[in-house]
């Protein structure tokens, strides 16, 4: 069953799943963020990726399975750079308009601070 979810600019989008993701290996430095950005844009997924002090690449994302899941399996290789080691992928609960995905400030797929 699809959620609808509010987002900012009074657009709704509807949500079937939502993903935390965590990537290791040579993952910082290679243009793991903005590969990832841009992939996640076209494929119209909402969220965000950061650097983890730990060296790994946390992954927060929204959308469509078959879109989540072709980002998913995009993760597991990376840009040209990057080794991917390993990936975690955890489910988490879809967002709602009463509980918005935590960090979440627009209706798109950016690139958050590094935590």
């Amino acid at each position: 069953m699809a959620v609808r979810l509010w987002l900012p600019h009074g657009i709704y989008h509807i949500m079937h799943i939502r993903r935390q993701i965590f990537v290791s290996g040579r993952v910082q430095g290679v243009f793991f963020r903005d590969s990832t950005r841009r992939l996640a844009s076209e494929l119209n997924l909402v969220g965000g990726v950061r650097n983890c002090r730990d060296g790994r690449v946390e992954v927060q994302v929204c959308g469509l399975e078959a879109d989540v899941q072709t980002l998913i399996k995009w993760l597991k290789i990376g840009p040209k750079y990057a080794k991917v080691s390993t990936i975690k992928v955890i489910d988490l609960p879809v967002p709602s308009a009463e509980e918005p995905m935590q960090g979440l400030n627009s209706s798109y797929f950016e690139i958050w601070q590094t935590k």
